[in-house]
């Protein structure tokens, strides 16, 4: 007999699905009949499915049009935790065995979609912003992955996995990080095989050279931890780009950012991390084949960051 492979969720969600199409025919009354016969979970998806209705209604009720610029986002913001991977049973929409915030490449692994910004987790289980110009020693801190924010430096291969692990997710491995950037089309920037100055952040202005041009002169200014965890480095205007805003930086599996920007950590214990940053996506290889390994997975300065990775559901 051919097993049913299809996870559980999955299988309750369409179940919950067609419950919910059933319940707008028949009315509200049905709908709670119907609920108390469902199991537990089935019922919980059922439930979310209507008050998701609900809130959309009332949201469109109250919309009114307005010329006002959007907000620009600087940091990454707490109302993402329902895209983390930890929620085992909830369904993931429309996006293969991925969670939302992340893309799956070709159904093996799941990839962020963008660079990780960081929350920190506070002793009463609170919430908030972590600034992404700051080095992590002491915090309780996990990873997200949103658009529109500035992604988190200063930040060292192991605090990186650390984070990843607090949202249930993991590093990536190297050579998943490299099949994620190349895209699906196997290209050396992601988004082609020549590379294009701007389309990714990689032609930035130095920020230790603006700061501190003397101690590049007197040969202090690369070996300085000071100098180079600087909270000024990576908000000096012309360097680090909010996530996403390079629109062309992307590739097929609709991944962001994978070249430039900021390095990203990756799996290995002896400390590596890939595609360069604003700086530079040449010197160490091209584009998606930028490899440093130079540095301990203790080392941490302004140029260092990450995203995560994670097995698809089953």
């Amino acid at each position: 007999m051919k097993q049913n492979t299809r996870p559980a969720w999955l299988i309750a969600a369409a179940f919950a699905a067609g419950i919910a199409a059933f319940s707008a025919v028949a009315g509200c009354t049905h709908a709670d009949a119907i609920r108390t016969e469902l199991s537990p979970f089935a019922a919980r998806v059922l439930s979310s499915t209507a008050a998701a209705s609900e809130r959309s209604s009332a949201t469109t009720d109250s919309i009114q049009l307005t010329n006002a610029p959007t907000p620009r986002l600087a940091f990454a913001t707490v109302d993402t935790v329902q895209d983390e991977l930890s929620e085992a049973d909830r369904p993931a929409p429309m996006n293969g065995l991925c969670p939302a915030d992340m893309a799956s490449v070709d159904d093996r692994f799941c990839v962020d979609k963008f660079e990780a910004s960081l929350l920190e987790v506070l002793p009463g289980g609170e919430e908030r912003s972590y600034p992404f110009y700051m080095p992590v020693e002491g915090h309780k801190v996990r990873a997200v992955s949103q658009k529109g924010v500035y992604p988190q430096g200063y930040i060292s291969g192991k605090e990186a996995a650390g984070a990843c692990k607090a949202s249930g997710k993991r590093l990536c491995k190297p050579q998943e990080w490299r099949n994620a950037c190349k895209g699906p089309e196997k290209q050396t920037y992601g988004y082609g095989n020549e590379r294009k100055p701007g389309t990714c952040n990689d032609n930035g202005r130095s920020p230790i050279g603006f700061y501190f041009a003397p101690n590049i002169a007197d040969g202090s200014a690369f070996s300085s931890n000071k100098i180079m965890n600087d909270p000024q480095l990576n908000q000096l205007p012309g360097t680090l780009a909010e996530t996403g805003s390079h629109e062309g930086c992307t590739n097929g599996y609709g991944v962001h950012d994978m070249v430039g920007n900021i390095h990203e950590w990756v799996d290995d214990p002896k400390g590596t991390f890939q595609g360069g940053y604003y700086l530079d996506v040449e010197k160490n290889g091209d584009g998606c084949g930028y490899t440093t390994d130079a540095h301990e997975v203790w080392y941490h300065d302004y140029s260092t960051g990450f995203r995560c990775c994670a097995d698809v559901a089953q």
